[in-house]
């Protein structure tokens, strides 16, 4: 049997919108994948949803799909999208008025039953991580535009795989092969050079989307169309497998795939095979995604410069300590970010930052309370005193939290194009999550002199955040530098080269098969990126300061 090649054109609610017309004309396909969902923007479709009841999905796919839907109807391409978001029968209602409008015989089904919201009190959206066999029902009854709303990334994948090859709930190791293949996907162009740490070994300046040649036995080669930019390699790819995950066990509602079994190889240039996937019955619960409002914050960054920076900055805080003693807000935080230079040929590069960021429950705390008090600095204050911005009067911030319910406690539904609804019953076998055994060490490097030096220069490194905690997965290029990194990134030396991690509970999982060890750092982004908890929210440039941390690092890798 031919291999199913779906290609992604949207990674994010926000990703480049000529994407879907790119992959459309790059070459052949068989189904187009959208992803458009994260723990933020459901946070933002929930907020869209209580101004206009009718709202809640990403109005741009619609913009997409107006330009594109007679290409895909004459290309026989299928496309599968997360765009619904908290309303995906609205979208699939909006799709087919385009397609009737359009004069497009397009058939759309979508799938129901994430929404938890009403079992919930207190939150805005309260949303089921759904599985892929929605997705299948939809499109084995014939549908060309299959909507959904909170479905895992891999499920994307993993639903038009299995319609194609006839795969079952009980074949976890096919499941999990797609599983690995989504994952890849699911981001869009991190898979093809973009965000990649060694990005100055390719053209990235418009990265080619991927797309994935799925076989019938679940493996699969990453790829992108000829003559797009980018470039796709065991890096690229491991980079983006890296990310957002844990350990061994990467846990779905249709399959866990065993991450430390993947085996990649090179296999021609710009292709990637994925092969040798295990996989293990799924959890028996379903990941659920609440969001709430966590009450209002505000900021305020005054720019120091010039000499006695840290004199300046004890001054601003001693005098709005004491202007808001009498209604101090429930957190505040200081952060000094010295980006000046010493005798700076700018005023800029002359300049320091000092952020001061509130939160409170009550919105007067953090507004005319801050504003006020910082405003009236600005003839009281230290020399050279101004601000990037005024402080506004406060923004409501999100509080993001997973929580778990039975397998059987989500009524998930496929809505077939005929508007006949079919239940999709969750899976006969479960098998409670563990952590995968250490696996040996590979054997230590030899001895040998050593040279201070970054840790990027050997390594390669990805992060990201899953509500508050953030994981740094870091991978050796090469057999030689995976024996020392093995052994010299341990636990202990990664709290002390990312000090922030201090006192928090950090794990390390080891992946021999990648080359690489993941971090898990637990509470470091707070209540999630919607709260803001710290200067890079969403931990996305973590393994990049990481990779900037000096080592003694053997000769011989250099």
């Amino acid at each position: 049997m031919n291999p199913l090649r779906i290609g992604n054109f949207s990674g994010f609610y926000g990703d480049r919108a000529d994407a879907l017309r790119e992959m459309l004309t790059g070459g052949e396909l068989d189904v187009l994948t959208g992803d458009y969902l994260a723990e933020l923007t459901m946070l933002i479709l929930a907020r869209d949803r209580l101004k206009d009841p009718s709202a809640g999905y990403a109005r741009t796919f619609l913009r997409q799909l107006e330009d594109c839907l007679g290409l895909a109807h004459e290309r026989g391409v299928r496309i599968v999208t997360n765009a619904g978001g908290l309303n995906p029968a609205g979208l699939a209602d909006a799709v087919r008025q385009l397609a009737g409008r359009l004069g497009i015989p397009a058939k759309v089904a979508h799938v129901e039953g994430d929404d938890l919201t009403a079992a919930h009190p207190g939150t805005l959206a309260a949303h089921a991580y759904l599985g892929g066999f929605g997705i299948t029902e939809c499109l084995r009854a014939g549908a060309d535009v299959v909507v959904t709303g909170r479905v895992t990334d891999a499920a994307l994948v993993t639903g038009p795989a299995a319609a194609h090859f006839g795969w079952r709930p009980g074949d976890h190791d096919r499941l999990a092969g797609a599983v690995v293949a989504g994952h890849v996907l699911e981001c869009g162009t991190q898979a093809t050079g973009g965000n990649y740490a060694f990005f100055r070994e390719g053209d990235v300046r418009r990265p080619g989307f991927p797309l994935a040649e799925i076989h019938a036995d679940g493996s699969s080669v990453v790829t992108k169309h000829p003559g797009t930019g980018g470039f796709v390699d065991v890096g690229t790819v491991t980079a983006q497998l890296l990310y957002e995950t844990g350990g061994g066990r990467y846990a779905g509602p249709d399959v866990t795939a065993r991450l430390d079994t993947v085996r990649l190889s090179q296999d021609g240039p710009d292709r990637v095979r994925i092969e040798g996937v295990r996989g293990e019955a799924p959890p028996p619960t379903l990941k659920v995604g609440r969001n709430r409002l966590g009450g209002f914050r505000n900021e305020v960054v005054f720019v120091l410069t010039g000499l006695d920076i840290e004199a300046k900055a004890d001054l601003v805080r001693e005098q709005l300590s004491d202007a808001l003693a009498k209604s101090p807000p429930a957190e505040t935080r200081w952060e000094l970010v010295r980006t000046d230079r010493a005798d700076a040929d700018t005023e800029e590069t002359a300049s320091a930052l000092l952020r001061l960021v509130v939160r409170d429950p009550d919105q007067q705390a953090v507004g005319r309370a801050l504003s006020g008090a910082a405003v009236e600095l600005a003839l009281a204050g230290y020399p050279g005193f101004h601000v990037l911005a005024p402080p506004g009067k406060g923004a409501p911030y999100g509080v993001f939290e997973d929580v778990y319910v039975p397998q059987d406690a989500v009524g998930h539904e496929a809505v077939l194009p005929d508007g006949r609804r079919v239940p999709v019953p969750p899976p006969r076998e479960t098998r409670a999550l563990d952590d995968v055994p250490p696996p040996p060490p590979p054997g230590p490097p030899p001895p040998g002199p050593t040279r201070r030096a970054p840790l990027g220069l050997v390594a390669g490194a990805r992060s990201g955040d899953k509500g508050g905690d953030a994981n740094v997965g870091v991978w050796a290029r090469s057999d030689a530098a995976w024996r020392w990194l093995a052994h010299e990134l341990t636990t202990d030396r990664f709290r002390r080269l990312i000090p922030e991690s201090d006192g928090l509970r950090v794990t390390r999982h080891v992946l021999p098969n990648l080359r690489a060890l993941n971090f898990v750092v637990e509470g470091i982004l707070g209540a999630g990126v919607a709260a803001q908890h710290r200067f890079d929210p969403q931990a996305k440039a973590l393994g990049e300061w990481l990779r900037s941390r000096h080592l003694d690092i053997p000769e011989t890798l250099l």
